[in-house]
Formats: structure tokens, C-alpha cells, sequence
């Protein structure tokens, strides 16, 4: 599937009205996707003015990255399976098809403009970053230390110690070009760390401890879109992609560590990690302030691992380089501050 095949009858069949009319405009930096906004015109008042639309990525690497990770399968299933079961906000999606045989897919989804994208070089407010966490919740609330979530054959991560042994084989393929490419962003202390963390990522992955809930896994600030003056909800979250069961607090970890600039994330981290456990409590959630400090400690990792293997797998630009330098050092530098590896 392709841009160009999204037209204005194959729009009128999928969305069951008459559109007249689609323009297509590129939005995105479209590592894994190529994601366009579609102006509609039609006479047909259940017929949005416009649409937001996910198809392959362009690039043959990204396309990989997406079948080795079934990204495009675990979106439409997301939407289609399991997003009326938590609280997050998320686009609405109008139609989502994907294929197994190809790996094409589709997804149309509702144009959150004139909401505004998070900027992960830029970092964020305190007052975004609250909001970001509080929001979190309301995907981990719902489905927190859920049995059934095991059954789910696409959601990945049901079992970390199985699954130990291949991020370490990932680790040890993607390591040396991100050190290589990277090391220019990186103090030599960061970079000793990150070879130290590999030593120890068996351990790391297979000794992450449940209640296990829905987790989003690649929770930052560019896939965050936030309301503005002009209109929009006051946040909403996107790029549904990568899904899996698993330990709710790499996402709380994830953001922090690279959402808010390294100064600021310091000043306010532990404020943040009790917001979280406060707003667990309307899902009847309580969790012990030790524990959940020892594992937010212990997940600072879990930014490194995805700006590793991520940035080593898509098409870059330059902002894209700039945007996983900045992730890399935020992330080792919280590692530091916490000392993660000796939570591990």
C-alpha cells in the first residue's frame, strides 16, 4: 500500500460514504511508516474533512525493522482488539487491514490537528511531563496484572526469560555500529556503561518482575501530540506500533529519562514516579513506593536498548541522528544518576 493508493473510491468503500476528493500531505519522520494527512471533500456529513493514514514505510531497512518486530500487525490489532479496553487517548481508527502474507497493511485514523507534536530534542515543561505520566496510567490501570493479557499471541514480551536470550543476540549485533555512530554524542563514561549494561542483559531482561500490564514501548514525547489554544485534547497518544505485555514501568522510565532535558529530569523524577503511583489508585492500584523506585531505577535501560536497536535498523536524517544522540546520552546519563546496573 502506498500513498498514491489512497484514493478517493478506495477511501468511499472503507469508510462506507461518497468522498469526492483526497490530498495527500506527508507528516512524520517515518522511521517504521509512512504516515500522510488526507484533506477529504465530500457531501456526505459522516465523512471527516480529513484523515490521518499509516502505510509501509518506503525504505526497505524500515520495512524490515517492521516485519522482524510485526509492528504493522500489532497496530491494527492494537486498535482493533485492545483499545476499547484501556482509557489511554488515542486516535480513533476508522479501518485498519494488514496482511500476512505481505507485511502491507493500513491504518485511518482520526487527525488530532491542531493538536501539536511533543519534540523529543527539545524536551518538555514539567507540567507536559505530568500530564504524560498521568496518562500513562490510564493505559496501565485498566489491564494491570491481567492473566488473559498471556494469551494474546501478537503482544510480545509474555515471557521475559524465554525472550532473554535474543535481545542479548539483538544487543550484541546492533552495539557496535550505535557505539561507533554515537560516540560522538557519548562520554567515555556513558559509553563504558552502555558496555557494561550488555554483559548483564540476560539478566536484565529475564529478571524483570510482574504484574505485568499493556505496555505502549516506545513512550516519548514524539509520539505525544498535545492541545493547543486552537483546540485538541490535552494529550494524545500515537504510534501504536510496538505494543507488548510486559513490565508497565519501562514506559514511566522511558519517558522520564529522555522526555524531560537531564537538569530538570533530576529536580522533579521522584515527584513524577509519585504521580504515577497516585494516579494508579483509580484502577484500585497500589503499589509499593520502594519497589516501584527499585524497578523505575532498573528501567533506565530499557531507553538504551530501543535507541540502540532502533537507530541501527531505520533510514536516518539528520535530525533523526541528532534526536538518537540526545536519547542515548539522556538515557545513559540517567542510568548514571541512578545507578541501574546495580539494580539489575
Amino acid at each position: 500500500m502506498t500513498p498514491e493508493e489512497l484514493t478517493s473510491d478506495w477511501l468511499s468503500r472503507v469508510l462506507g460514504g461518497s468522498v469526492d476528493s483526497v490530498t495527500a500531505t506527508p507528516i512524520g519522520d517515518g522511521h517504521v511508516s509512512t504516515t500522510v494527512r488526507l484533506t477529504l471533500t465530500s457531501d456526505d456529513p459522516a465523512i471527516p474533512a480529513s484523515i490521518v493514514a499509516k502505510v509501509p514505510a518506503e525504505d526497505d531497512r524500515s520495512r524490515l525493522l517492521a516485519a522482524s518486530v510485526r509492528s504493522y500487525e500489532r497496530e491494527v490489532k492494537l486498535f482493533g482488539e485492545l483499545a476499547p479496553t484501556v482509557d489511554i487517548r488515542m486516535p480513533h481508527c476508522y479501518h485498519g487491514e494488514w496482511d500476512a502474507a505481505t507485511n502491507d497493511y493500513v491504518v485511518l485514523l482520526e487527525d488530532m490537528s491542531p493538536a501539536v507534536q511533543g519534540d523529543q530534542l527539545a524536551g518538555c515543561s514539567l507540567d507536559r511531563a505530568e500530564l504524560a505520566v498521568r496518562e500513562l496510567t490510564r493505559l496501565h490501570g485498566p489491564r494491570w496484572d491481567d492473566p488473559t493479557l498471556s494469551d494474546v499471541e501478537w503482544l510480545a514480551g509474555n515471557d521475559p526469560e524465554a525472550s532473554a536470550d535474543g535481545y542479548a543476540l539483538v544487543w550484541a549485533a546492533m552495539f557496535p555500529g550505535f557505539a561507533t555512530t554515537y560516540e560522538p554524542y557519548l562520554t567515555a563514561e556513558m559509553l563504558d556503561l552502555a558496555e557494561q549494561f550488555g554483559d548483564h542483559i540476560v539478566e536484565y531482561i529475564g529478571g524483570r518482575e510482574r504484574p505485568f500490564s499493556i505496555v505502549h514501548t516506545d513512550y516519548r514525547l514524539d509520539n505525544m501530540l498535545f492541545g493547543t489554544e486552537e483546540g485538541g485534547p490535552p494529550i494524545t497518544v500515537v504510534d501504536w506500533g510496538s505494543p507488548a505485555h510486559g513490565m508497565p514501568i519501562t514506559d514511566l522510565s522511558y519517558f522520564c529519562g529522555a522526555g524531560l532535558l537531564i537538569e530538570d529530569r533530576r529536580a522533579h523524577e521522584r515527584d513524577l514516579v509519585v504521580a504515577y503511583a497516585d494516579a494508579l489508585r483509580i484502577y484500585d492500584v497500589e503499589v509499593d513506593r520502594d519497589w516501584l523506585w527499585h524497578q523505575y531505577r532498573r528501567e533506565a535501560f530499557h531507553g538504551l536498548f530501543i535507541t540502540t536497536m532502533t537507530s541501527q535498523m531505520v533510514t536516518m536524517n539528520e535530525r533523526s541522528m541528532d534526536m538518537f544522540g540526545a536519547m542515548a546520552s539522556r538515557h545513559l546519563q540517567h542510568a548514571l544518576d541512578l545507578d541501574s546496573l546495580a539494580a539489575i
